[in-house]
């Protein structure tokens, strides 16, 4: 590529790890108990309608149910949720992306500085960090828990003070196209993932494949 990258930032859901298979059942689980407790209507939710809350943070996603269901209800939910993958995680149900691992052992061996940079929870980082031993390929982990769930623009101003410039932001939805064009950074939109074509338009490259990062990060 043209520009010569040195730190590439990569998202984990809906870029490296394919969360629909732990996420959906998790959240359909939880749902129900909201609707048992009558905080929530019965809803047959779609694929699509369920992969929108994927990489936003806990913040986001229950904000977007409004006001109907209480702060405590809405918590304990969260944390259903997070008990049920972490379940999953344990019993290697989670499913990274086909030649994820493979992308990642290339770019390192090339001598690029990858970060890990997820909405996710720590303890979330922290079961796929063990059983992908993801430790392996990243040289830093970082989640949004860990900065109070601040937009990842405002974290990746924190992190370019401790990588090599210039730099890269690889991910699936806006929150990472956003952040990467607000810090000049060159930015891959992964579109296997679980953003729109929309969260897509201003990305400096498309990718359909996650080995395709390959071809970019020469």
């Amino acid at each position: 590529m043209s520009t010569p990258v040195k730190t590439i930032f990569l998202d984990y859901d809906g870029t490296l790890h394919d969360s629909m298979a732990i996420y959906k059942p998790a959240f359909l689980k939880a749902y129900a108990t909201l609707v048992k407790k009558q905080y929530a209507e019965a809803k047959d939710w779609t694929d699509e309608a369920i992969s929108k809350f994927l990489g936003q943070t806990p913040k986001e996603m229950w904000a977007s149910f409004g006001d109907a269901i209480p702060e405590a209800a809405k918590q304990e939910a969260s944390l259903a949720i997070g008990n049920t993958m972490e379940t999953m995680i344990k019993a290697h149900q989670a499913k990274l992306y086909n030649g994820a691992i493979e992308t990642l052992k290339t770019l390192k061996a090339r001598g690029y500085t990858l970060v890990f940079i997820s909405n996710c929870k720590t303890q979330y980082m922290e079961n796929h960090t063990e059983v992908f031993q993801l430790d392996r390929y990243f040289d830093a982990m970082v989640c949004a828990e860990m900065y109070d769930y601040a937009p990842k623009t405002d974290v990746l101003k924190t992190l370019k003070q401790r990588f090599q410039s210039p730099y890269a932001m690889v991910g699936d939805r806006h929150h990472d196209i956003d952040a990467g064009k607000a810090h000049q950074m060159v930015t891959v939109a992964c579109t296997y993932g679980f953003g729109s074509d929309e969260e897509h338009t201003h990305a400096d490259y498309k990718i359909t494949d996650i080995t395709e990062l390959k071809a970019i990060f020469t």
